[in-house]
């Protein structure tokens, strides 16, 4: 049976932060129930941490634990924190769900200290099952056009979207999979180790690598993308 807990990749979530540099600041962009929250508590408890939230349950819930939410639309809100103040931020199973992409990267590299890790978990829409289901002439299970995501991504798009925008402005540092299906966790598990780029989902830790001049924003005007995408 299929564990789709594993498509959160959790392992590879708390693997990323036990790598990073302690921080002073966390931020969660979507943090949901505050599961990656916890385990960064649990690896860094003297670090701020912060959510990023809008779905009034899961506000209310993470206030329960403690949190510090900003309830705000990270899409067309400009985030509350300074420049270069963020050590870590974590997105995880977020970017897929969001057409003002750029807004997004143009915050998250706006608050990120230069140094500081940007942690992504994403569903892999090149992953073994949807090759195969796209083989047959149906669509990815991660993009159906009824479903709440609206971008599918893979590891080179991502990457290309980040260093074509923002050239040497992030490192990639780590990279793994998450979850094989259709396969049960006994053999998903080594299989998304062995073959990353086929996994579920797929998770990158970047390193920002540069002082930011708004490249992300700038980009959609300088192409003129036919599309009307937030910038602020």
């Amino acid at each position: 049976m299929i564990d789709k807990e594993l498509n959160y990749g959790r392992h590879l979530i708390e693997k990323f932060l036990n790598n990073c540099s302690r921080p002073n600041l966390i931020v969660d962009l979507g943090a949901g129930h505050g599961t990656d929250m916890e385990t960064a508590k649990k690896i860094f408890p003297q670090a701020g941490i912060h959510a990023i939230e809008v779905y009034k349950p899961y506000c209310e819930e993470l206030n329960s634990l403690g949190f510090t939410v900003h309830s705000i639309d990270i899409e067309k809100d400009i985030y509350p924190f300074s420049n270069n103040s963020v050590d870590i931020i974590i997105a995880n199973q977020i970017i897929e769900h969001l057409k003002e992409i750029f807004w997004v990267f143009h915050q998250v590299s706006r608050i990120l200290k230069t140094g500081g890790s940007f942690i992504i978990g994403v569903p892999n829409i090149a992953a073994l099952h949807n090759r195969t289901l796209l083989l047959f002439g149906s669509q990815p299970t991660q993009l159906k056009n009824w479903s709440a995501h609206v971008r599918g991504w893979t590891k080179k798009d991502l990457l290309s979207f980040v260093n074509n925008i923002f050239p040497e402005g992030y490192s990639l540092k780590e990279f793994g999979g998450s979850n094989f299906y259709p396969f049960p966790p006994a053999v998903s598990k080594p299989m998304a180790n062995l073959f990353p780029n086929l996994a579920w989902g797929i998770f990158l830790r970047f390193e920002k690598t540069r002082e930011y001049n708004d490249e992300f924003i700038k980009y959609p005007l300088e192409k003129q993308l036919e599309t009307n995408f937030y910038l602020g």
